[in-house]
C-alpha cells in the first residue's frame, strides 16, 4: 500500500495538500442514521509503531488496511501522557485542567481512584440515547463496585482488567464480567494458559454478534502494548530470530508482586513487542471482519488511535523500533512524543478512503463527535469540539489551543497554539516555571527553543495555562485553591 511518508515534516505536508484537495460533497448530518460505534484503543502504542507510519522492524497489514479505507489524522492527540487521566478525558470531553481523574492514583485491593457520581460520560449519554454498550479490555477510572466502575458510568456490560496496575501482566488470576470476578483456573499459581488479550477478544466479538441488530458503541481498550512483554507462542515464532540484538530484561518472575502488577521477565524483548503488535493489529482485522460479515459494516464507524506514547518499562525498546517516529519524548511526557498518537476513522459511504486530515484534535473532542453522529444534545461543561464535520469533508471548527497538564515528574504542563507549543516543566516546585517554546512547523522535534525570540507569544500561553488549571483537591500541583 501507499504508506503515509515516515517523517513527520512530510506526514503534515502530505496531510495539508491532501486535506485541502480530496474533500467530499457535503453531506447532511440529518440525514444520517445512527450508526454503531466501535473506538479501539491502543495502551502506550507510539506513533511511529504503526507500519503506515513508517515501522520498518514489523507491519500492521490490518491497521494499514483501515487507514487506507478511511481517514488518517496526522496530528491528533492523547488526553494526557499516562493511562488513566488519558482515559478520564476521553470519557468526559474534558481536557486534563478540567477532567476530573488527573493521575494514576490506585486504591486497594485493586483499582484507581473513581469517577464522581457527577461526572457524564460518553458510554452515559450513548446509552440515554438508545445505544446498548460495552467495554473490553483496561478500564482504570474506578474499582469494582465503586461509582467509577464502568456499569455504573454507563457501560451495559463490561469484561476485562478494572485495574491497570493489574493489567501490567498478560496471565492474571482474574477478569471482571460486570460484578463477577472470574478467576482463571488456567492461570493459578504460574501456569500461564489464559491470555487475558485473546479472552477479552472473545467477549468483545460476542458482544458484535449479539447486538447486530441494535444500535451498539463499543469501547475496546486494549492493553496491548503495555509492558509486560509477552505473548504466546505461536505470536513469537513469527519474529524469532529476526529483531536481534535481543537485551534480556529481569523482571518478577514470584513473590508478592508476580502478577500483582511486576513486569515478567523476557529474554526477547523485540520479539515480543513486536508479537504483541502483530496481535493487536490482527484483532482490530477481525473486528472490521465481523461487522462486514454481519453486513452492519456501511452503519458502524471504527475509530483506532492510543491513549499515549511509546512506554520504556518492561524491557521495552522504543529507540530501537523508532516508536515515537523521531518525536521528541515518550510516555509522562508533554512533548509531542508522549501525547502525539495516530488516529484512523473509518465509516463505508460517509469517510472517504485514503484520505488524510491535518486537523489538530484530542480525545477530548470524541464525546462532542459521538454526541453529534448519536443527534445527542451535548453536555454544556466540556473542552471538546466534534470532528464529525471534518470526518464528513464539511466545514470544520477548529481549537484556539489545545491544553494539558501533567502530576508525575515534578509536574508539567503543555499548551498547542496553532503551530506553536509552550511546555513548562518542575511545576511543584515553581508554578512560575520559565516556558519553552517552539514551532511545529519548522521543529516537529521540539529542539530548538525559542522562548526568549517570542516574548508575546510566551505572555500569551502563560496566561492560557493558568486560565485553564482548575483545581482538584484529589488531583493537584503547584497552585492554590482557586
Amino acid at each position: 500500500m501507499n504508506r503515509i511518508k515516515k517523517t513527520l515534516s512530510a506526514i503534515i505536508l502530505l496531510s495539508t495538500i491532501v486535506g485541502c484537495n480530496n474533500k467530499k460533497k457535503t453531506i447532511e448530518t440529518s440525514q444520517i442514521l445512527k450508526p454503531n460505534i466501535i473506538y479501539i484503543l491502543a495502551d502506550d502504542l507510539g506513533y511511529g509503531d504503526l507500519s503506515l507510519t513508517g515501522q520498518v522492524k514489523f507491519s500492521t497489514p490490518n491497521i494499514d488496511k483501515l487507514s487506507r479505507d478511511g481517514m488518517f489524522f496526522t496530528q491528533h492527540y492523547s488526553g494526557s501522557t499516562v493511562c488513566a487521566p488519558s482515559r478520564s478525558s476521553l470519557m468526559t470531553g474534558q481536557h486534563t485542567g478540567h477532567t476530573f481523574i488527573r493521575g494514576n492514583r490506585g486504591v486497594q485491593p485493586e483499582g484507581q481512584h473513581p469517577l464522581d457520581s457527577s461526572i457524564v460520560t460518553v458510554a452515559e449519554l450513548l446509552k440515554s440515547g438508545g445505544y446498548i454498550t460495552g467495554a473490553f479490555g483496561k478500564w482504570g477510572l474506578g474499582s469494582p463496585s465503586s461509582e467509577g466502575d464502568p456499569n455504573n458510568q454507563g457501560f451495559d456490560e463490561f469484561y476485562g482488567y478494572n485495574c491497570q496496575t493489574k493489567g501490567h501482566n498478560y496471565y492474571p488470576y482474574h477478569m471482571w464480567h460486570n460484578q463477577t470476578k472470574e478467576i482463571l483456573k488456567g492461570n493459578i499459581g504460574k501456569k500461564t494458559e489464559t491470555y487475558a488479550p485473546e479472552i477479552i477478544h472473545q467477549k468483545a466479538m460476542a458482544f458484535i454478534e449479539k447486538n447486530k441488530d441494535t444500535t451498539f458503541f463499543m469501547y475496546y481498550p486494549s492493553i496491548i502494548p503495555h509492558a509486560e512483554l509477552v505473548a504466546p507462542e505461536e505470536y513469537m515464532t513469527k519474529f524469532r530470530g529476526r529483531l536481534l540484538p535481543e537485551k534480556n530484561y529481569k523482571g518478577i518472575d514470584d513473590g508478592k508482586r508476580y502478577k500483582n502488577g511486576g513486569y515478567g521477565s523476557q529474554k526477547e524483548p523485540h520479539t515480543a513487542f513486536a508479537a504483541m503488535v502483530y496481535l493487536l493489529d490482527k484483532q482490530v482485522g477481525e473486528i472490521r471482519k465481523k461487522v462486514e460479515e454481519l453486513g452492519i459494516s456501511e452503519n458502524t464507524i471504527i475509530i483506532f488511535t492510543s491513549d499515549n506514547g511509546p512506554h520504556k518499562e518492561g524491557g521495552s525498546d522504543p529507540n530501537y523500533f523508532n516508536s515515537n517516529a523521531d518525536l521528541r519524548g515518550h510516555k509522562r511526557d508533554l512533548y509531542e512524543g508522549g501525547i502525539r498518537v495516530p488516529m484512523i476513522a473509518y465509516w463505508p459511504k460517509r469517510i472517504e478512503a485514503n484520505s488524510t486530515s491535518n486537523h489538530i484534535s484530542a480525545f477530548w473532542d470524541f464525546l462532542p463527535t459521538v454526541c453529534e453522529i448519536a443527534q445527542i444534545k451535548t453536555p454544556q461543561n466540556i473542552d471538546g469540539i466534534s470532528f464529525l464535520p471534518e470526518l464528513l469533508g464539511e466545514k470544520q471548527e477548529n481549537h484556539d489551543y489545545l491544553y494539558w497538564e501533567f502530576l508525575e515528574q515534578g509536574g508539567k504542563q503543555a499548551l498547542r497554539l496553532g503551530d506553536w507549543k509552550g511546555i513548562r516543566l518542575n511545576m511543584n516546585n515553581n508554578p512560575k516555571a520559565p516556558i519553552e517554546l517552539y514551532n511545529l512547523a519548522s521543529d516537529i522535534g521540539e529542539q530548538n527553543n525559542i522562548a526568549a525570540e517570542n516574548p508575546e507569544i510566551v505572555e500569551k500561553i502563560v496566561n492560557i495555562m493558568e486560565k485553564e488549571h482548575t483545581y482538584s483537591k484529589e488531583f493537584s500541583f503547584g497552585y492554590e485553591k482557586n
